[in-house]
């Protein structure tokens, strides 16, 4: 299993927590502004703002703050022009990073991540310079339980037309789609009973890059660092970090 893989678990457990303290509202609120501006305010024609609705209900955002960020998208509301963009560069021990990010303002967002990169150990590359290591796939993460058979997830995920179920985490089974079926593969696991907890878009690498002492503690620090930042959306990278210092993350 992919480093990639462990760490998108660990970000959703930290998000959990985080979203406690309101942490995760604003990049959640710019996710949803921006869904509703380029597909419609309509989740199910939408299917990028109905997951960005998904997570600000998981999250516990107010019903008032998810409307008023649709109507923002929509123009029905005044609000900040969020420009998407992407980064793409090495990480200690060449690892291969991407980050997703809506700015509204990339003259301070770029030399911004460029810092991040350079002071954790990596660097800011060309785009395009790791985007071929990695292809597109969609993640659901269905919490374990004692009432829940491996078997019976493995069969119900491969019958909602799931390519690949991951048991190797202690809290949750992680199902992998094509990114284009995420949706209605977890509608069909909840038709069907299955208490879904995130799904969600991955970016998958085809190769991951060994890291251990100080560079993978270089690494951690650098996810982190992105991850706090308030324009980074999602970041991705294909290191392979043993499971013990990635916990202790």
């Amino acid at each position: 299993m992919s480093g990639h893989n462990k760490w998108s678990t660990i970000k959703h457990k930290k998000g959990r927590a985080d979203a406690k303290r309101g942490k995760i509202f604003t990049k959640i609120i710019r996710e949803i502004t921006v869904a509703a501006r380029e597909g419609g305010g309509d989740p199910d024609g939408n299917p990028r703002l109905r997951a960005a609705v998904a997570a600000a209900k998981a999250a516990n955002m107010p019903s008032d703050n998810i409307k008023r960020a649709i109507d923002r998208g929509t123009g029905e509301l005044d609000g900040v022009a969020y420009e998407e963009i992407s980064f793409e560069g090495y990480g200690p021990g060449g690892v291969a990073v991407m980050l997703e990010l809506l700015t509204d303002n990339r003259n301070r967002t770029t030399p911004e991540i460029r810092h991040l990169f350079s002071k954790n150990g990596g660097n800011l590359g060309e785009n395009g310079c790791v985007s071929w290591l990695f292809s597109r796939k969609g993640l659901i993460l269905v919490p374990r339980s004692e009432e829940i058979d491996e078997d019976e997830i493995m069969e119900s995920a491969l019958d909602a037309g799931a390519e690949d179920l991951d048991t190797d985490d202690q809290d949750y089974f992680r199902i992998y789609t094509s990114a284009d079926e995420l949706h209605a593969v977890k509608d069909k696991l909840e038709a069907g009973g299955v208490i879904v907890e995130a799904a969600q878009i991955e970016m998958e690498p085809s190769s991951t890059t060994r890291l251990e002492g100080k560079s993978a503690q270089q690494m951690i620090r650098l996810m982190e660092a992105f991850e706090d930042h308030d324009d980074v959306q999602n970041v991705w990278a294909n290191f392979d970090i043993d499971d013990e210092i990635l916990a202790g993350a």
